[in-house]
């Protein structure tokens, strides 16, 4: 069944997305938490940041949302509110935006949204998805977090470089199909990393883990675009340098076994690539024991250092190089 859009209208679409979500649409929201607020957007382009070929709808209305409150995770605060704009051309019709609705309200419900809006606009080209969090914390919880100093522990979440490479087997895919559409791929061997570019999860506890454990990190960014982009970001915000080494660098195994069939590096894909949600937090290096008590699922990667030390990789030999990354 196809329902055109125009059909029901805007007004008409928009309210029939919200029936039976337990969510009204709030185009203006007054925030009565008491705290602060931080406020975090995106925009997200059909054929730039995602890829309706292979990306299924529900899945990337899931995954846009995680996009932006992600920023918010990262700098300490819990997301309260999100606004959705969605531009759509005419090859859209009403069951298209609802499958991209229920991957948002799955993703709202999880991270308990209490305040959620929706807008609908014509596009010329394609898809396009804006979307704005706003996150609340107590004050007396901003106010544990200490200054970033020398020797402060680098941690990571979770491996990356998996999504990287998902990305890499839908693209090589893409074009095989295009060739030959009678050709259905096995895709089974590549179910990790597939899913870590098309379906990624944070977990909704991740600031009471820390404030629980009573640990309270510096910094703390959002990767989306690849590691090495987060670490020179965490240099430049704290006018210190970073030292991150190489064999500390988690890694899953289907991340090297996908690098060496395309004969790419697997840190090359964890620095450069990019759709990891994972994060980046810095933790005082008095806290290094309580830490690896509390979170031994994460990584201690590296320690922040002297300005003058830079952004570099520490090989096994000892050796530094120098860390890049593209934008900068």
């Amino acid at each position: 069944m196809r329902t055109e859009l125009q059909s029901l209208g805007k007004t008409n679409a928009i309210t029939k997305l919200f029936d039976g979500s337990d969510y009204k649409n709030e185009y203006t929201t007054t925030l009565t938490e008491k705290g602060e607020c931080c406020m975090a957007h995106k925009i997200l382009l059909e054929g730039v940041d995602f890829d309706l070929t292979y990306t299924p709808l529900r899945h990337l209305g899931y995954k846009v949302v995680l996009c932006v409150i992600g920023e918010l995770y990262a700098k300490f605060y819990n997301p309260t509110s999100l606004s959705v704009n969605m531009g759509i051309s005419s090859k859209f019709c009403y069951e298209n935006i609802e499958e991209i609705w229920q991957g948002v309200l799955s993703a709202a419900k999880e991270h308990s949204i209490k305040h959620l809006s929706l807008d609908l606009n014509p596009s010329v080209n394609g898809l396009c998805l804006s979307l704005a969090a706003c996150g609340v914390q107590k004050r007396g919880v901003l106010e544990m977090l200490p200054a970033s100093k020398n020797m402060d522990l680098i941690c990571l979440t979770d491996n990356v470089g998996a999504a990287y490479m998902g990305f890499h087997v839908l693209e090589r895919e893409k074009v095989s199909f295009n060739k030959d559409s009678s050709k259905q791929p096995d895709l089974s061997k590549y179910k990790y990393i597939l899913a870590s570019y098309l379906s990624p999860e944070i977990h909704s506890d991740i600031l009471n883990r820390f404030t629980d454990a009573e640990i309270y990190p510096s910094k703390g960014y959002f990767i989306t675009k690849g590691l090495a982009t987060s670490v020179i970001q965490l240099t430049r915000d704290t006018q210190m340098g970073a030292k991150i080494y190489i064999e500390k660098i988690p890694l899953s195994s289907h991340t090297f076994e996908m690098a060496e069939e395309i004969n790419m590096d697997a840190i090359t894909a964890a620095l450069n690539g990019g759709d990891d949600y994972r994060f980046i937090f810095t933790v005082p290096i008095e806290k290094h024991d309580a830490f690896r008590k509390e979170f031994h699922d994460y990584d201690i990667i590296g320690h922040l250092a002297k300005p003058e030390v830079g952004h570099v990789l520490i090989t096994p030999e000892g050796a530094e190089i120098e860390i890049k990354a593209q934008g900068y």
